[in-house]
C-alpha cells in the first residue's frame, strides 16, 4: 500500500496542467449531468477534446475515438437538452423498454467487437502500448452510455459504471494516475447520478 501511494504520489506531481484542467472540466460535467444541469454539455466538451490528445498520445486508440465520438455527441446533447416541446416542456428521463434494451446491447456488443479486432490489428503493427480487449469493452460502454445520456435514458448510469470500472486501471497502466482517480470520482457521481435520477423518474419531475 505504502509503494501505491508513493508511486501515486509521484504521479500526481508529473501530472500536466492540460490534464489537471481537463480533469476538472470531467468532474464538473458529471457533477451537472448528476443535477440534469445542460452545462453538462459544454464542460464535458472541453474535457473530450483535451483528452482525444491525451489518449492519442497514450496509444489508447479506442479511447482516442471515443473522445471524439463524445466530443461530436456533447454538441448533440446540448440542441437536444435544449429543445422544447409544444407544451414548453423539455425533454424528461424516462426507462428504456426492452425492445430498447436489447438494442442497446447489440450495439454495445456490435462497438466492442468491431473495436477490440480494429486494436488488436493497431497494436500489431502501429501501437505495441495498446489494450486491445479492455480498451475495446470501455469504449463499448461509454458509446452506449453518452448515447443513452443525450436521450435522458436512465440506463445511461449503468453503462457508465461500467465504462469507469474499467477505464481505472487502463489510465493507471499508463502513467495518468490523476486521470484514474478522475474515473474513480466519476464512479462515485455515477451512482449518486443513477439514484438522484431514479427519485425524479418516481416523482415524474
Amino acid at each position: 500500500m505504502q509503494e501505491f501511494l508513493t508511486a501515486l504520489s509521484e504521479a500526481i506531481k508529473s501530472t500536466t496542467l492540460l490534464e489537471y484542467f481537463a480533469v476538472l472540466m470531467g468532474i464538473l460535467s458529471v457533477y451537472y449531468s448528476r443535477k440534469e444541469n445542460i452545462l453538462v454539455f459544454p464542460t464535458g466538451l472541453i474535457n473530450t477534446a483535451i483528452y482525444i490528445y491525451l489518449s492519442y498520445r497514450n496509444h489508447l486508440v479506442g479511447e482516442t475515438s471515443v473522445n471524439f465520438y463524445y466530443t461530436i455527441m456533447n454538441i448533440w446533447g446540448w440542441i437536444a437538452w435544449s429543445r422544447m416541446n409544444n407544451e414548453g416542456e423539455g425533454l424528461k428521463i424516462s426507462v428504456s423498454t426492452n425492445r430498447e434494451i436489447i438494442y442497446q446491447l447489440g450495439f454495445f456488443a456490435f462497438i466492442g467487437t468491431t473495436y477490440y479486432i480494429a486494436i488488436t490489428q493497431l497494436k500489431a503493427h502501429f501501437y505495441p502500448g495498446a489494450l486491445p480487449l479492455p480498451d475495446a469493452i470501455a469504449s463499448a460502454a461509454a458509446f452506449t452510455a453518452m448515447w443513452l445520456m443525450t436521450k435522458k435514458k436512465i440506463e445511461n448510469w449503468y453503462w457508465w459504471l461500467l465504462t469507469n470500472i474499467i477505464c481505472m486501471p487502463i489510465y493507471f497502466s499508463k502513467g495518468l494516475m490523476l486521470t484514474s482517480v478522475q474515473y474513480l470520482v466519476f464512479f462515485i457521481f455515477a451512482v449518486l447520478g443513477l439514484k438522484e435520477w431514479r427519485i425524479k423518474l418516481k416523482n415524474n419531475i
